[in-house]
C-alpha cells in the first residue's frame, strides 16, 4: 500500500514539532524571520512549516491538511499535489517576508494549507461540493486572524493566491 503524500507531510511536520519540543534550538534555525532570509538563509522559506506555535496551532494545520490534502491529492495525483503544497508554502513565506512593514518571526504550515484552500477553489468545476463552505472558512480565518492577532495573514494570503494560481496552471497544462 502506497503512503499518501498528505499523510507523509503530516507525519514529517508532526515529528518536527516533537523534535522542536525536545531540541528548542531547532526553532532558531527553522522559523521564518525576514532579515535572516534576506541575508541568505533562504531555507527558512520552507522550514517554517516544521515549527508551530503550540499544539493547537499544529492540530488545526494538520487537520486542515488532512481534510483538504487527501481529496486534492486523489484528484490530481501525488506530484501535482506536492507542487501545489510547496509552491504555496513558498508564496506564503515570500508574502510574509516582503509584505510586512516590520520584521517578525513567523511559524507554521499555514501558507501551504491556505494554498490548498486556493487549490480547492481552482478545482471547483471538478469538486462540485463544498466550495461555498471553503469561502466561508477562508473568510472566518482572516476575520479571526485580525481580531485575535498573532496570525500571519500575509502568509495566508500569499499561500491562498499561490495555491490557486499553481492549480489553475497545472489544470491547464496537464491532463487530469
Amino acid at each position: 500500500m502506497k503512503r499518501s503524500a498528505t499523510l507523509s507531510l503530516i507525519l514529517i511536520i508532526s515529528a518536527a514539532y516533537v523534535a522542536d519540543r525536545i531540541y528548542p534550538q531547532l526553532y532558531e534555525y527553522t522559523a521564518l524571520f525576514g532579515p535572516l532570509v534576506q541575508s541568505g538563509e533562504v531555507w527558512r522559506l520552507f522550514t517554517v512549516a516544521l515549527v508551530h506555535g503550540g499544539l493547537t496551532h499544529l492540530f488545526f494545520n494538520m487537520f486542515t491538511l488532512l481534510v483538504l490534502g487527501n481529496p486534492i491529492e486523489a484528484a490530481l495525483g501525488k506530484p501535482r499535489f506536492l507542487i501545489i503544497f510547496f509552491v504555496s508554502l513558498l508564496t506564503g513565506s515570500l508574502s510574509s517576508v516582503y509584505l510586512s512593514s516590520y520584521p517578525y518571526v513567523s511559524v507554521g504550515a499555514s501558507g501551504a494549507v491556505f494554498g490548498l484552500f486556493g487549490a480547492f477553489i481552482a478545482m471547483r468545476k471538478m469538486i462540485h461540493e463544498g466550495v461555498r463552505d471553503i469561502y466561508l472558512i477562508i473568510g472566518l480565518n482572516f476575520i479571526f486572524g485580525f481580531i485575535l492577532g498573532g496570525v500571519d495573514w500575509r502568509a495566508h494570503l500569499g499561500g491562498l493566491v499561490g495555491g490557486y494560481l499553481t492549480t489553475t496552471v497545472l489544470l491547464r497544462i496537464t491532463r487530469v
